[in-house]
Order: C-alpha cells, then sequence, then structure tokens
C-alpha cells in the first residue's frame, strides 16, 4: 500500500479529472484536502447529537453509493473518509470533552495530519453519551463502506491501476 501523498498541491487540482493522483493512504488521511470531494462532502459532516449524527452519515453513505454509481471511486473513497471522521471525531468527544486528545500543538511540519506526532495523550474523562451515541451512528454506516463488494472491487483496481504512478 502506497502512503497518502501529501505533497501534491491540493489546492489547485481537481482529482476527479485527475484520479491517477489519488492514493488511498490509512484511514482518513487526506480526508480535508482532496477536492473537489471535500467541497462536495464537508458541508453534509456534522455529529454534535444522534439526530444530527443520522441525518449526516445518511446524506453522506448516500453520497458514497452515488459516487460507486458514478464509477467515481475517489468520490467513494472520500465519502467513507468523512463517515469513518465522523466516527473517530465523535469517539475523540466522547472521550476527551472539548475534543483535546493531545497535549501540546501540532507540530508545525505536520499540521493537516493526523496522528500524535510524539505528543502524549491527555487522560481519558467520563464518557459523553451523546457523542458515543453519534459514533455509533457513523460506525454503522463506515462498516457499510468496508464490506460494499463494489467498493473493495473498485479500489482493488484503483490500486492496481495506479501502482506504478509516481
Amino acid at each position: 500500500m502506497r502512503e497518502f501523498d501529501y505533497d501534491l498541491d491540493y489546492k489547485n487540482l481537481d482529482l476527479r479529472k485527475q484520479p491517477e493522483l489519488y492514493r488511498v493512504g490509512r484511514g482518513e488521511q487526506g480526508v480535508l484536502l482532496v477536492e473537489p470531494y471535500k467541497s462536495e462532502i464537508l458541508p453534509h459532516w456534522r455529529f454534535a447529537t444522534p439526530e444530527i449524527a443520522i441525518e449526516s452519515s445518511d446524506t453522506i453513505y448516500q453520497m458514497f453509493l452515488d459516487y460507486l454509481a458514478a464509477d467515481d471511486f475517489v468520490g467513494a473513497d472520500m465519502a467513507r473518509k468523512f463517515i469513518q471522521m465522523g466516527f473517530t471525531r465523535a469517539r475523540r468527544y466522547a472521550n476527551h470533552k472539548g475534543g483535546k486528545k493531545y497535549k501540546g500543538a501540532v507540530p508545525d511540519d505536520k499540521k493537516g495530519q493526523s496522528g500524535a506526532h510524539g505528543r502524549e495523550e491527555l487522560p481519558r474523562q467520563i464518557e459523553d453519551p451523546i457523542k458515543a451515541e453519534s459514533a455509533r451512528i457513523f460506525k454503522e454506516k463506515w462498516d457499510l463502506c468496508r464490506e460494499n463488494k463494489d467498493y473493495l472491487a473498485m479500489k482493488a483496481e484503483h490500486r492496481e491501476r495506479y501502482k506504478d504512478i509516481e
């Protein structure tokens, strides 16, 4: 598996027109970078309450299915990443009031990338049941994405087709 390429000029790229530049990477890598998908999906991404999480995850999951139907793997993978991020962010807020998971600031050379980057994790607090339920809602949709046979086939085909492109 090739890592997500953080060195591309995402502000000036349209990965719908240049899918060969897209790398799946791990987890949510690049979720807030890849256009035009970020601009299409981000306005629907919310998790503050279970009711909001249901509406958000349903909308983004439908986008996932629509991207698959349009044979747009990059769009489908980005929708999957937003759904995954709905789960992980809701879990973060369920465990850490205010959502701050790590002690200290993100190092300048790691901004825009997920991870601890050597920082200590702050202690977990008493679980927020509202955010935990929002996370559960997104997790159900994330599981549907990860098990979708069309998505899995398109992912394998994308990786195979573009494995030699630098």
